[in-house]
């Protein structure tokens, strides 16, 4: 049997995988789909194709379909199982082979283009691992690093397709924040549907200083005091948002221009739920069309001045200080 001579994106057409991956970005994620249009057309395609994959991992991981409710989770081993096959397509996807899956033919595909790697990659499924394992963060550090799987690690991928050498790590430690504040605003916005599904990202530590056991904090009687926890919430969000805005300077102007968009927009989120107080999850937390309009509009402006202030606090820390250590 001959082998399957290796091709970036599994042999198929670009066209067709940009196409499909598009569709996956406008069904999954309006604020993402919106601010991504800003992009060079290069830039924007590349993000649709890493945007594509992430969605379908997380489809996969959670056994849903485009973002929508989670599906049944199984036995642990189930989860396991498909977080497993997750590491096998992305893997084969890096190898340039088929994967049966436009999703991962789409990140063979620009990981060809920019250079991904495929540690990179694996940072990211070790997020969907954890919640395989039905894990729960201990500490604030244990979210914070929850958070750089998810969507730090994302941060530094598309840095990377904006053509970030890997050897500037200035500019990817302010990426990785970028996906830390984005993550920090699911958080807030999404604690009450995470109970449901039975998960929780809040910290132990921070629901123990409240009085409460696990699945506690999203019970109606609790939200006027789960609505205390939001302020140390958010301004950690903006810490990380502040933080990120300085890693833009380096980009080109369209590329900044779109980070901050997405930028505005996630932390438009984490603000509303703030405002909204205890009423914030009685519906789910959204910035409108008219106001996301608003947002890429003073984002234009922030970025021609090409002069963001960073967090009020030095910065004294970097993506690594996020990775997980020994053990954890």
């Amino acid at each position: 049997m001959r082998p399957t001579p290796a091709r970036a994106g599994g042999g198929r057409d670009r066209a067709m995988l940009v196409e499909k991956s598009l569709e996956s970005i406008e069904q999954g994620s309006h604020s993402f789909a919106a601010a991504s249009k800003l992009f060079d057309k290069a830039t924007r395609e590349r993000s649709w194709l890493l945007y594509a994959w992430c969605r379908r991992c997380d489809d996969i991981a959670d056994n849903q379909d485009k973002g929508g409710p989670l599906g049944d989770q199984g036995t642990p081993k189930d989860a396991e199982d498909r977080v497993q096959a997750l590491r096998i397509l992305t893997k084969r996807a890096f190898e340039e082979q088929p994967t049966a899956d436009a999703a991962f033919d789409a990140f063979g595909l620009v990981a060809d283009e920019c250079g991904l790697t495929l540690a990179e990659a694996n940072d990211v499924i070790a997020g969907f691992a954890l919640d395989a394992t039905r894990w729960r963060p201990k500490t604030e550090k244990d979210m914070l690093r929850y958070c750089y799987h998810v969507a730090g690690a994302v941060g530094i991928m598309m840095a990377r397709i904006m053509g970030v050498h890997p050897d500037d790590g200035e500019t990817l430690d302010r990426a990785c924040d970028l996906g830390l504040a984005f993550q920090l605003a699911n958080i807030a916005r999404d604690i009450v549907e995470d109970d449901a599904a039975g998960r929780c990202y809040l910290p132990k530590s921070w629901l123990d200083e409240m009085g409460w056991e696990e699945g506690e904090h999203a019970l109606p009687e609790n939200r006027f005091r789960l609505a205390w926890l939001m302020p140390r919430l958010v301004a950690l969000m903006e810490r990380h948002e502040a933080a990120a805005r300085l890693g833009t300077k380096r980009l080109r102007f369209r590329q900044r221009w779109a980070v901050l968009s997405a930028a505005r927009i996630y932390g438009a989120i984490g603000r509303k739920v703030l405002t909204r107080g205890q009423l914030a999850w009685d519906s789910r937390t959204r910035v409108g069309s008219v106001e996301k309009l608003w947002h890429m509009t003073a984002a234009f402006f922030e970025a021609v001045w090409n002069r963001p202030r960073g967090p009020r606090e030095p910065i004294i820390w970097s993506r690594h200080d996020f990775k997980p250590v020994a053990g954890w």
